[in-house]
């Protein structure tokens, strides 16, 4: 996902987004919750989906955000969230194996906003008596903030340039990247993923464009040496570009999606694999993401397309890459569209044209980026404008069972 503020600024904007939650929602009350349970939205349904994150937004920080936020996105016809679990090196919920392995269990203004509380079980229990699919995302897979604890405690888990760099730009902040071949980097991802599976009623794990790794890096101490043991003692060469040397680090990679299947499916053979990714090209050259060989090899039971364009004509050519059609053969493919972010929002009129494209051309869904940009403080229009398009969009319920 393209978030580009200082993770200062977005802890001050959080904190200042909650309180103005607040002080609304004293005088507005949250509607009662319903009492009765609505059947969860199986696969066969229009996926309408939004991400809940923490990033320029207060909804998992404030005292009634959660509760206010299912209401409306239940009595709009959204049928599907996807609660930010893994971010900035912090889990957000209860986590054991966040608090071995960084020193914390959870993100300490959530811990500080929600004493006691756990915000992943709240969303699941307000969705599921909605009829909404929660399906935890683990956004920043293998990235994480270069002054991390995690970085601090595991240094031998960063990968490197060939030229030894660790730190790169993520926006305007620097980050470091866990080296996806590291066996105690796969172990630590692969408990928390099993931790959320084991511990809570979900519907499916998402991961994203930042399971990965950057085609620069690989030449940490670790991977060199696989790489020498796989291939008679040479070294990976200099050009992080080499095609062989791409396609060796990318299906390793893969073969660990195997592993995040094969543990998921262990606990419940019901919880699917989601991600969104960007499109099969970038993410390939970029990330070293192989999400089409993912996809055939039955790695992936749900793909969200991140298609953040701002004209038509880019946003339909992403449509109509052979990787999504191929992918839309296998498995249901929904389209991740941007409702805004604070240092672009989108109008309105955008966003319903790119949901009319994808319904054209008869997609298993949408997704939006993000909650708070709906019909929220950074949108062009009023919330009361934003909320009544979004109603036409979604004019009937898609719940219950197929």
């Amino acid at each position: 996902m393209n978030k580009n503020t200082p993770a200062w600024f977005n802890s001050l904007l959080c904190l200042g987004i909650a309180l103005a939650l607040v002080i609304f929602w004293v005088r507005s009350p949250p509607i009662p919750s319903s009492a009765a349970s609505t059947p969860i939205t199986p696969a066969s349904k229009e996926i309408r989906g939004v991400w809940l994150t923490n990033v320029s937004s207060g909804v998992l920080f404030s005292p009634w955000g959660i509760n206010r936020a299912i209401d409306q996105l239940s009595q709009l016809n959204f049928n599907t969230v996807y609660p930010v679990v893994w971010n900035r090196a912090h889990a957000f919920y209860p986590s054991t194996v966040a608090k071995e392995i960084t020193g914390r269990s959870q993100e300490p203004l959530l811990a500080i906003a929600r004493p006691k509380k756990d915000s992943l079980a709240e969303i699941i229990d307000l969705s599921h008596t909605r009829g909404l699919r929660v399906i935890p995302w683990f956004e920043y897979g293998f990235m994480t903030p270069a002054n991390s604890q995690l970085v601090k405690r595991h240094p031998d888990w960063i990968t490197t340039s060939w030229d030894g760099i660790k730190e790169n730009k993520h926006g305007t902040f620097a980050i470091e990247w866990l080296n996806p071949l590291h066996p105690e980097v796969q172990k630590f991802l692969i408990d928390l993923i099993r931790e959320v599976v084991n511990n809570y009623d979900i519907e499916g794990i998402q991961v994203d464009d930042h399971f990965g790794m950057p085609v620069e890096y690989g030449y940490d101490p670790l991977t060199i040496s696989l790489y020498q043991q796989e291939h008679g003692g040479k070294s990976p060469p200099n050009n992080y570009l080499d095609p062989q040397w791409m396609r060796w680090r990318a299906d390793k990679i893969t073969d660990f999606m195997q592993q995040v299947l094969d543990n998921v499916k262990s606990i419940n053979p019901n919880c699917i694999v989601s991600l969104s990714p960007n499109s099969q090209g970038f993410s390939y050259r970029n990330y070293l993401q192989d999400w089409q060989t993912w996809v055939q090899r039955g790695l992936v039971e749900e793909l969200i397309l991140q298609v953040y364009r701002g004209n038509l004509p880019d946003f339909r050519h992403e449509l109509e890459k052979p990787a999504v059609q191929m992918a839309r053969r296998k498995i249901p493919v929904g389209v991740g569209i941007t409702s805004g972010t604070v240092r672009n929002p989108v109008k309105i009129e955008q966003v319903t044209e790119q949901v009319a494209e994808v319904r054209d051309r008869q997609f298993d869904g949408v997704s939006f980026f993000y909650w708070e940009s709906l019909w929220g403080y950074i949108a062009p229009e009023s919330p009361r404008q934003r909320r009544k398009a979004f109603r036409e969009l979604f004019s009937a319920p898609e719940t219950g069972q197929g």
